[in-house]
């Protein structure tokens, strides 16, 4: 039997001509903004501040906390309410089921296109970064950037990307010998204190011929669902075409596509910037056509 839902439910049939499917509800729309207000930071709330971060009407909102936790997606102690164990199971399910690599390609596609230069994929294997995809640049003259390439952490971008948002791995770096590979890589402690700063700052992390002497780059840290860095994406290429004006121009889109995959693996990009201010934007940036 079919039943004409509320208007308070903001149900509105589909019309004609209005698309190729089902359009979603407005009450979805709302009890989607109930669960955003829960993060790693408030995962407790009571209904006052969900009420207050969702700005929806007060009656609304309390039957939509209502509805959640009697469908298990809200879980009740007192006043305060919490993500409950159903999602947890869905997003534990979620997780297990992410192919890193085919789930990120597009995006690095996409990077590779908007930057123009080739784009990559890494990872942390204990104190390394290994890159484990590429799309290449169509460019003649290319950096050979090759899936299965393993530097240490505190060497170029792709390392740095993921060293400055995890405090263990850089108690550890700083407490070992820190190999050097040509006169620019980062083995003094203060210069590198100062360039994993730049990175929490900013959210990006450059690197101009520390790894080999006609190698420049930029990247920036893709986060997983417990917003914690599990792999970082960017662009690398020759220095003679990646001049400090260029890396300037390339940061938007890496930006856009680090904030793309994180979406995708279910994640808020850069959630403990020391400082939230967008990275500096030179006038000679190009607009970014990767979206957020």
């Amino acid at each position: 039997m079919v039943t004409k839902a509320k208007p308070d439910d903001g149900h509105k049939p589909d019309q004609p001509g209005s698309g190729s499917g089902p359009r979603p509800t407005l009450v979805l729309r709302k009890a989607r903004l109930i669960m955003d207000a829960f993060s790693t930071d408030r995962p407790e709330l009571t209904l006052a501040e969900l009420r207050q971060l969702t700005d929806l009407p007060a009656t609304t909102c309390a039957r939509l906390v209502a509805n959640l936790v009697d469908g298990g997606m809200l879980d009740r102690s007192g006043d305060l309410y919490r993500i409950g164990t159903s999602v947890l199971r869905w997003a534990a399910a979620a997780v297990k089921g992410i192919d890193l690599v085919r789930t990120l390609t597009p995006v690095l596609e996409d990077l590779r296109d908007a930057a123009g230069e080739s784009a990559g994929l890494y990872i942390r294997r204990e104190m390394q970064r290994t890159c484990v995809a590429v799309v290449p640049t169509r460019h003649q003259v290319i950096w050979q950037l090759q899936v299965g390439l393993t530097t240490p952490l505190h060497v170029g971008s792709g390392g740095r990307a993921l060293l400055a948002f995890d405090p263990e791995a850089i108690e550890r770096v700083f407490a070992l010998d820190r190999e050097r590979f040509t006169d620019h890589t980062l083995v003094n402690p203060d210069a590198l204190r100062r360039s994993l700063q730049r990175t929490r700052q900013t959210g990006v992390a450059t690197s101009q011929e520390e790894l080999a002497e006609d190698v420049a780059g930029v990247s920036a840290p893709v986060f997983g669902a417990d917003n914690a860095p599990v792999a970082s994406l960017g662009v690398a290429g020759p220095a003679q075409r990646f001049t400090a004006q260029e890396v300037d121009a390339y940061i938007p889109e890496v930006l856009a596509a680090a904030r793309r995959a994180s979406a995708l693996l279910g994640g808020r990009f850069a959630p403990d910037l020391d400082d939230p201010q967008p990275a500096r934007r030179s006038r000679h940036v190009r607009p970014s056509r990767l979206g957020a």
